[in-house]
């Protein structure tokens, strides 16, 4: 699908920012030869340029992006145009300071930085409203502009109080009253009840951060912030022109808000990558990052854009490595292979001063366009070129896997006081079950719990470490198997409710049945101490971190526990429910045990790969269409076989019986 209706086809070019230079004329001219060079379609304009298009309050100057928007438009480079929300200009908050953000001290930001903005302030919220429409009466019309870029990588909270007043409303419309919301909160621990609701606050470490409900629900509710200011900006474009699409980059692992729920108020989801790539064995890096783009696929259950990467290094990480070569092509043709519609950077041009001045940009201080890191972006441009309409139109292969992965069970899990405090690492869990499946080259997606998922397409479902449940999800995991589905589940699963409390029953809650095993203990083993699991047939698994003692309810047991004091207790248990199977983790397993769990069941369940042979390590392939991606990430020059006749899609060349692929370097086959 087009995720870009006035230009439908893979963008190449990233952040411009022009009015950073709009003293120096000469270079504004050179720029977009310059992309014209290194096949650039595509910019990101006005990101951060809110000073400049409003110089004065009320006083709107377009003229310099309306010539920007010209230049572009000559040499064939469209524009993805920012509202510029993200950094509000100096005058704004020397005269209203409320739309300044409060911390979680109850402290309140000066002007400064970027992201510190108040979204209840109606002063901000109108300021944005007249600046977005004004850009959208002067743009939207405009065939060269083709996305809206809502603000810029929204994150943090605010504790101001017209937040707080806006929290407790929010709170009054979900419990109804303070007696549902003192149940809920279970509030008659350590004298927390509330008599009034002007009584709540945010959590704070100079008030309340004991109450897990609490911290449960501030998540939500900011979550409900960021999507409703989203929204008031969505809205206001759109109300010129509603055929323009809207986006608003998101970025990886993200903690502050529940992504499934953004996404509802997006046209396009994009997101910003900036993995630090060594050149050697970045296996495991390759897992994560793949896994962050199979996300941002999931959402809306379409193409994304990868809106942001590098194309050479960044300035903010403890170290900061440029990529080695091979490495931009191989990456950026990562983030195609799982769904992108894009190859995007930050940033084309460097800055000559401040904070980002020494950030990797196509273009560097000096202006050169016979750069290394130039040259690479050149060939990334010629291969989307190359690979064309055909793979554009082609989506990812269908996933037959689905990972539940839900932000509430998330932020639950990781407040929880249990096991390994502050390192229950629910997203390290379910990195490591996708990490197996992508070592194989086995697609997969995500769901969460909202009401609407629906499961029943999948042959494996999977719930690492899935602690609370809600919205019925017990039920439709039930469904899913007694319907013939595969259901793997973990310890520390089905624990408590949506509102953190725990259920008074057995766990997994309602689940006990389908995986014939009740959870009755939890171990926590300290970094040193492992504990093992062992087969029948001999095989035998690892087990460090976490370590539950389960009890039988009639499943069938694959392995017993070897170790401590509860060795010859079940480890690995499956049982037949319905037409369906569902097996039981009582234990936290390493990355070999979860590779030969998800090898047994892919053999079992006839499960799709890209590419139906054996991989090496540091090895994946990824179809999207007939186009099928090997990568290698290994740091070594490694050989496979290839199943079938294909033709090298970037060479135009038959592939041959095997495959040799250098360190860094990717080869996209085209099936025949």
């Amino acid at each position: 699908m087009s995720l870009t209706p006035r230009f439908p086809h893979f963008l190449h070019g990233g952040d411009y920012n022009p009015d950073q230079w709009l003293d120096h004329p000469d270079i504004l001219e050179r720029d977009v030869l310059l992309m014209e060079k290194a096949h650039v379609n595509a910019v990101s304009v006005g990101i951060f340029a809110w000073a400049t298009l409003e110089p004065e309050e009320g006083q709107y100057n377009f003229t310099w992006l309306d010539e920007v928007n010209s230049r572009l438009k000559k040499h064939g480079v469209h524009m993805i145009l920012a509202t510029p929300s993200g950094a509000r200009p100096a005058w704004m908050a020397e005269k209203y300071p409320e739309v300044l953000r409060v911390n979680d001290r109850f402290e309140r930001a000066h002007f400064g930085g970027r992201h510190n903005h108040c979204p209840s302030s109606p002063v901000y919220r109108a300021k944005v409203q007249k600046i977005d429409r004004a850009l959208a009466e002067r743009y939207a019309g405009d065939e060269n502009v083709i996305l809206w870029h809502i603000s810029n990588e929204f994150s943090g909270d605010c504790r101001c109080p017209l937040c707080q007043e806006r929290f407790r409303t929010w709170l009054k419309d979900r419990y109804g009253t303070l007696d549902n919301l003192n149940r809920a909160w279970y509030t008659g621990f350590w004298s927390m009840g509330y008599t009034a609701w002007s009584q709540i606050e945010p959590p704070s470490p100079r008030g309340q951060m004991a109450n897990l409900s609490l911290l449960l629900d501030w998540r939500r509710f900011s979550t409900w912030q960021c999507a409703d200011f989203i929204a008031m900006e969505r809205d206001t474009v759109k109300a010129v022109n509603p055929d323009l699409p809207v986006t608003a980059n998101l970025m990886e692992s993200f903690w502050d808000y529940d992504y499934f729920r953004l996404c509802e108020e997006l046209d396009v989801v994009s997101w910003d990558c900036y993995p630090t790539w060594t050149g050697g064995d970045d296996a495991d890096l390759a897992a994560y990052i793949g896994m962050n783009h199979d996300l941002m696929r999931s959402f809306r259950r379409q193409p994304f854009l990868l809106m942001e990467s590098t194309p050479s290094l960044v300035n903010w990480k403890a170290v900061n490595k440029l990529k080695k070569p091979g490495m931009h092509l191989l990456s950026s043709l990562q983030a195609v292979a799982h769904g992108s519609n894009s190859v995007l950077y930050f940033q084309w041009r460097k800055g000559r001063g401040n904070a980002e001045m020494f950030h990797g940009a196509v273009v560097s201080h000096d202006g050169r366009d016979d750069t290394r890191v130039f040259g690479d972006v050149t060939e990334v441009g010629k291969a989307l070129e190359t690979l064309g309409d055909g793979l554009y139109a082609s989506p990812v292969q269908q996933a037959r896997v689905c990972i539940l992965y839900d932000w509430s069970a998330r932020w639950a899990t990781e407040y929880s006081q249990v096991g390994l405090n502050g390192k229950m690492d629910y997203h390290g869990t379910a990195l490591a079950h996708y990490r197996a499946l992508w070592k194989m080259g086995i697609p997969v997606d995500f769901c969460d719990m909202r009401e609407s998922t629906d499961l029943s397409s999948y042959s494996l479902v999977i719930c690492p470490q899935l602690y609370l449940f809600m919205n019925g999800i017990e039920e439709k995991l039930r469904t899913f198997v007694a319907n013939g589905g595969t259901l793997v589940m973990t310890c520390f699963s089905g624990i408590s409710d949506a509102t953190n409390l725990a259920f008074l029953a057995d766990t997994p809650y309602r689940l006990t049945d389908v995986l014939g095993v009740r959870e009755t203990e939890l171990d926590a083993l300290s970094p040193e101490e492992c504990n093992h699991a062992a087969f029948t047939d001999g095989e035998v698994w690892r087990a460090t971190g976490l370590c539950a003692r389960p009890a039988l309810e009639g499943a069938e047991v694959l392995a017993i526990y070897t170790d401590d004091f509860y060795a010859g207790l079940p480890a690995v248990t499956r049982n037949r429910f319905g037409k369906g199977e569902a097996w039981y983790l009582a234990a936290r397993f390493d990355d070999d045990a979860l590779l030969s769990l998800y090898a047994r069941l892919s053999g079992s369940l006839k499960l799709p790969r890209a590419l139906e042979t054996d991989l090496p390590h540091g090895v994946t392939a990824h179809r999207r269409g007939k186009y099928v991606f090997v990568e290698n990430y290994s740091g070594k020059t490694v050989t496979l076989s290839l199943p079938g006749t294909y033709e090298d899609a970037l060479k135009g060349t038959d592939a041959g019986d095997t495959l040799t692929l250098a360190p860094c370097t990717v080869s996209v086959l085209l099936e025949d």
